[in-house]
Parts: C-alpha cells; structure tokens; sequence
C-alpha cells in the first residue's frame, strides 16, 4: 500500500475519532431542535460533510464536540428558519415502553412523557436547547457555552429559569 499523503489518512482517522463517537448527540440534539427525525438525520449528514471538508483543520480546533455541536446548532437552525417548524412525535420513533409494563402503566408512561416534552417545546428557544444540552447530553455548563456561543453566567441562568418552569408546570403529574 502506498503511503503517498500520510497526513490525509491521519486527518480522516482524527475526523472519525472526533465524529463517530457524538455522531448519535448530534442527532438527539438536531431533533430537539428540529422535531423531526428526518430533518435531524439530514442536519448530522450536513455536519458530517462539514467536519470532512475541514478535516485537515481539525487538529487546530480545541473542543471539537463543541464545534461538532455549535455546527449542528447552526444548521438545524437554518432549517428550522427555512421551513419553520417540523412537527414528528418522538413516541413514532423511541418506544418508551418496558416490556415488564402492564397496558396501563404503559399509556400512563408515554403520556408523562408527552406532557413532559410538551413542557419542554414551551420553554423559551434559549432555555430549552441549554436544558437538553445539560439534562438529556449531560454536557458541563462550559462546553453549553461553547457551543450555544452563551456565557457560562446565562447558561446557568436559562438552566435555573427552565427547571423552575418545567417543575411548575409538572408538579402535578403523579408519580
């Protein structure tokens, strides 16, 4: 095998070391902003083109999560501002369902669930990507900021305000 560019191959390998691993948070977090699978599939297909074309650049970028994200962010944004709004409930694609669940604590569950994402598609935009970005992608309120271009001061803020919020609007769902 001929090795006549060898930093090709070490930029495509670092390429897929920095995307493969976070390529299902892209997702999870172009469908939050997007509520639409296929929408969200196409957004990670547009990052992952991006990441490529800038493959030989990748060494000089920090946090490159964080710059896979805030690309992601920015993209999914575009499309939302192209199409408006996408609207797929997420029960159609993730089942909720334990299979140890009788009929009734399962159609329980998946209403919980429903009020609970319904609550979350009412937070401000700001609000609602930092609490995904924390609660459901389990990111540190500086890699939050990196990506969402926020300061570290009002990603805790949003995030304090958007826990209040959905924990007033949830308080009276049973448990």
């Amino acid at each position: 095998m001929e090795l006549r560019h060898p930093h090709i191959y070490e930029s495509r390998n670092e390429m897929l070391q920095a995307v493969i691993p976070i390529k299902d948070k892209l997702f999870r977090y172009a469908y939050s902003i997007l509520g639409n699978k296929m929408a969200a599939e196409d957004v990670v297909q547009e990052v992952l083109i991006k990441v490529w074309n800038k493959k030989n650049d990748l060494q000089n970028i920090d946090n490159k999560e964080a710059w896979c994200m805030t690309v992601t962010r920015n993209l999914a944004l575009d499309k939302l501002r192209k199409k408006k709004h996408y609207h797929e409930p997420v029960e159609a694609h993730y089942a909720v369902a334990d299979s140890a669940m009788t009929p009734h604590d399962r159609v329980q569950s998946q209403d919980t669930m429903t009020l609970i994402r319904q609550a979350i598609k009412e937070l401000p935009h700001d609000q609602m990507q930092v609490i995904h970005l924390r609660d459901v992608e389990g990111y540190k309120y500086k890699e939050i900021a990196d990506i969402t271009g926020l300061s570290i001061e009002k990603v805790k803020v949003y995030l304090h305000r958007a826990r209040i919020t959905l924990r007033k609007k949830l308080s009276n769902i049973e448990r």
